[in-house]
């Protein structure tokens, strides 16, 4: 990341904080005339278009104010989606209930693969179920976790 793309990772950062959300990812696409800044955040409360429009234009102001762009450039703002793994702690408040599939590191360091259902959040440790067993993963063992899409 260069000087400038540092500096607006850390205005969206700053701007999506002010609004209780957190940055997840930040991604600087297109061509030097026609810049893309795809603005990924999320929090323990959902995430409403309005709430993205507000960021947006917090973002774009402080973008605009320090002169970082000199050329165009469109900015988008949303949620990851649900394809995305999730990556902060606090991401998963909101899911708990729901089932999920965790890679992860056990007691030994074995890296073990689960399909569970969150059942609660003590301190940094999920608590998942999985056929009336209880799963307790620490939040820094988790690899990689997703929330699995139901249609039921």
């Amino acid at each position: 990341m260069n000087v400038i793309e540092e500096k607006i990772s850390r205005i969206c950062e700053k701007v999506s904080a002010e609004h209780g959300y957190f940055l997840i990812a930040i991604q600087f696409r297109g061509q030097k005339s026609q810049k893309i800044i795809e603005v990924f955040i999320d929090g323990e409360k959902n995430l409403t278009v309005d709430d993205c429009a507000k960021i947006s234009r917090g973002i774009n102001e402080q973008i605009e104010t320090e002169n970082l762009i000199e050329s165009s450039y469109r900015l988008d703002v949303s949620s990851p989606g649900v394809d995305r793994p999730l990556k902060h702690l606090p991401q998963y408040k909101k899911h708990i209930g729901r089932k999920f599939e965790v890679i992860y590191k056990d007691d030994s360091n074995t890296e073990k693969k689960l399909t569970a259902k969150l059942q609660s959040i003590e301190s940094d440790v999920l608590i998942f179920t999985n056929k009336n067993e209880e799963i307790n993963i620490p939040f820094s063992n988790i690899i990689k976790a997703q929330v699995l899409i139901s249609f039921s």
